[in-house]
């Protein structure tokens, strides 16, 4: 079991009600507006042991800065290009497909992170009007 500390609480917490996904030096950012004297490494280091310990989900994009959140279920994400946002998609992936995956491949599925690329709403019609 592990020691929860004032660090480790805030760093939770700011995952848990930020859903865009931060990367480490935006939980950072955060977590210094109540704790000023909070290292990099020390958020480094417990996203780093939380994500051993199945606590959140990491995400690492296209070899771009990892991304976390607090949702540890098997989910889908969109991302718009445009804005380096990413959104979570409540909708369950087919079952079927795992299965389908799982006889072509032999694969024993466990989990996925699915990760749909494109421009959201709100970019599209920022670009339509520019137009």
């Amino acid at each position: 079991m592990v020691k929860r500390s004032i660090q480790k609480e805030l760093i939770l917490r700011v995952l848990q009600r930020n859903p865009s996904h931060p990367a480490a030096i935006s939980i950072y950012d955060e977590v210094r507006k109540e704790m000023p004297h909070v290292s990099l490494a020390t958020i480094y280091r417990n996203l780093k042991l939380f994500h051993e310990l199945g606590e959140i989900s990491e995400l690492k994009l296209d070899g771009s800065v990892s991304r976390f959140e607090a949702r540890t279920d098997n989910h889908w994400h969109v991302w718009c290009k445009k804005w380096d946002r990413i959104f979570d998609g409540d909708e369950q992936v087919d079952q079927a497909f795992n299965g389908r995956v799982a006889q072509e491949t032999g694969f024993e599925i466990s989990d996925y992170r699915l990760v749909l690329r494109g421009v959201c709403r709100e970019c599209r019609l920022v670009l339509t009007r520019k137009q």
